[in-house]
């Protein structure tokens, strides 16, 4: 991914209608350093203001930690397909967050992610955000959701350009472009 002693600093994204998970770090090498991590919140408010609030939140997220790659856990295809659809438009706003800033965009399932952080591709949240905390070296276990987005981020960190990009222009040849 690199070959430089510069790093790369990843921002790791687990959408959420109502709460999305963020998590960047940064990789020098084989070695990860961890930069922040939380969650935007939207509450309980209108579809299109939810969407607005993890637009709005994950673009200054992007100001501010001036992350070069981004990793998207995918949408799972879910029983109720309204659930799956509202869900589909949160990741459609965190991806969108990312292409207004020139990012390129990697996605990734929950299985590949897991697979990654934890070896078990059927990790229950516990052990992945157990795994998140020591891998970073972290005093404690973050959020469920910033331990999601954090894990992601490791997933790419470790996998290089991902399997599926969403990469804009020239960058989208590091993978399959959708």
């Amino acid at each position: 991914m690199l070959s430089s002693a510069k790093g790369i600093r990843i921002l790791g994204i687990d959408p959420g209608l109502r709460i999305t998970g963020f998590g960047i770090i940064e990789k020098v090498r084989n070695h990860l350093t961890y930069i922040g991590s939380g969650c935007v919140v939207t509450g309980e408010a209108s579809l299109p203001d939810r969407l607005k609030t993890i637009l709005g939140g994950l673009s200054e997220i992007i100001q501010q930690h001036n992350p070069e790659q981004v990793a998207v856990e995918q949408v799972f295809v879910n029983i109720n397909p309204k659930s799956t659809l509202l869900l589909g438009q949160a990741r459609g706003a965190a991806i969108s967050a990312a292409v207004l800033h020139e990012l390129s965009v990697y996605e990734y399932t929950a299985l590949q992610v897991k697979q990654a952080v934890v070896g078990n591709g059927h990790a229950h949240k516990e052990q992945v955000q157990e795994m998140v905390m020591r891998l970073l070296g972290l005093g404690e276990r973050p959020r469920p959701d910033a331990a999601d987005a954090l894990a992601c981020a490791i997933c790419h960190a470790h996998t290089g350009s991902g399997l599926l990009a969403l990469g804009t222009r020239s960058r989208s040849r590091r993978g399959r472009r959708l």
